[in-house]
């Protein structure tokens, strides 16, 4: 499996979602409606069935490069969105995680990356594939957790039930949250074995403490003063932008070209 075949396997899991989610909108009957989940599946397994193959191609977890964390970014947004959906039925939700999960698929094909099996002796360490695979269930639950938030704001400025949303939001950065937490002590292991400091104040742990520490900030004001929603929400939309730094705007900085972690781009 090369990356030349990754745009087949784009096209094809685009258009089995683009079903699915046209046999949610139009279809009523429930003796069909089992088919949109049949699409819908078979769009995530076409695109777990390319990681995999990659995967042995490779010879190496394909997690090394930013394209690869965005495959897997797309697999578990688009599981994430999918549970969501037939567990509260919320089909925005849905609409949401899949479109994201699209872009970034797409957003490989245009920026596509050079996969080969080398795999630099610091990433050679059992941390590795535990620390990458929790962070980007992190980033997929937060991802769902800005949108809500996002969605929990007009609906405040509408006067109108915003219980649900918020309660949503909650749990995603609660579940977000633990995955990020345990991904930032993963990485202080695998600091430690690679270069033999829990932590050095590398741009991208910099960055990383700053994630953890804003959605901290949340949680914090969801807890202490439940009557200030409005700042709590706020906070969270924000706090995706900085999410989206850490994970590779931070590449992009003149302070990441001496970082340990460049070797992600």
């Amino acid at each position: 499996m090369t990356w030349t075949s990754f745009p087949l396997y784009t096209y094809l899991t685009t258009a089995l979602w683009i079903v699915g989610l046209l046999f949610l909108i139009f279809v009523k009957s429930k003796t069909y409606s089992w088919f949109a989940a049949v699409f819908l599946i078979l769009g995530v397994g076409g695109l777990a069935c390319f990681t995999i193959n990659l995967w042995i191609s490779l010879e190496r977890p394909p997690f090394r490069t930013l394209g690869e964390t965005r495959l897997w970014y797309s697999i578990f947004l688009s599981v994430i969105g999918i549970f969501i959906y037939y567990r509260w039925k919320i089909f925005w939700m849905l609409a949401y995680t899949l479109t994201l999960a699209v872009l970034f698929m797409f957003i490989n094909i245009m920026n596509p990356e050079t996969f080969d099996k080398t795999l630099m002796p610091a990433l050679q360490s059992p941390w590795f594939i535990p620390h990458v695979v929790v962070y980007i269930i992190a980033y997929a639950f937060l991802a769902v957790s800005s949108l809500t938030a996002l969605k929990g704001l007009v609906l405040m400025k509408k006067n109108m039930d915003f219980d649900p949303t918020l309660k949503l939001a909650d749990n995603s950065v609660y579940l977000g949250f633990a995955f990020l937490t345990f991904g930032l002590l993963f990485g202080a292991l695998w600091a430690k074995e690679a270069w033999g400091h829990y932590w050095t104040w590398d741009p991208k742990e910099t960055w990383a403490l700053l994630t953890w520490l804003v959605y901290l900030i949340y949680i914090h004001l969801r807890i202490k003063k439940k009557t200030n929603t409005t700042q709590a929400l706020w906070i969270l939309t924000f706090a995706f932008i900085i999410l989206l730094v850490c994970w590779f705007g931070i590449n992009y900085l003149p302070a990441a070209q001496n970082s340990l972690h460049i070797y992600s781009s």
